[in-house]
C-alpha cells in the first residue's frame, strides 16, 4: 500500500506541476486556449490571473513532493497538501467547471485514500 500512496501521490504533484506550466505558459497560447476552452481575447485579458492561479498549482506540487521526500515524517504534510488539492477540486467544479472535480480533485482523493491507508 506505501508503494500507491507514493505513486498516487506523485502523480498528483506531476498533475499540478503540469497545470502550472499550462497555465504560466501555454493559457494564451494554441494549446492552452484547446485544453481550457478559451476564446483568444479572453486568454489574452486573463493571462496573468491566469499565471497567478498557475503558481498556487505549483505550490500544491512542491508542497506535495517536500512531503514524499520527507517520508514516513511527512505524512502531516502530505495529508495537507493532498487536502488542498480535493479542496481546491471541489471549490473549482462549484464555481468554474464540474470536470476540474474529475481531473484534480478525483485524484487528489484517491491519492489521500491510499497515503492514509498506508500510514
Amino acid at each position: 500500500m506505501e508503494l500507491m500512496a507514493m505513486i498516487t501521490t506523485g502523480f498528483v504533484a506531476l498533475l499540478h506541476l503540469y497545470i502550472m506550466y499550462i497555465e504560466m505558459f501555454l493559457w494564451d497560447k494554441p494549446k492552452g486556449m484547446k485544453i481550457f476552452g478559451l476564446q483568444p481575447d479572453f486568454a489574452k485579458a486573463s493571462r496573468v490571473m491566469a499565471a497567478n492561479q498557475g503558481l498556487y498549482n505549483g505550490f500544491l506540487a512542491v508542497g506535495l513532493l517536500w512531503g514524499m521526500w520527507l517520508g514516513t515524517a511527512g505524512l502531516g504534510v502530505t495529508v495537507f497538501f493532498l487536502l488542498c488539492v480535493v479542496i481546491a477540486g471541489v471549490y473549482g467544479a462549484i464555481t468554474s467547471s464540474k470536470k476540474i472535480l474529475l481531473v484534480q480533485g478525483l485524484p487528489g482523493l484517491i491519492a489521500l485514500i491510499a497515503v492514509l491507508l498506508a500510514a
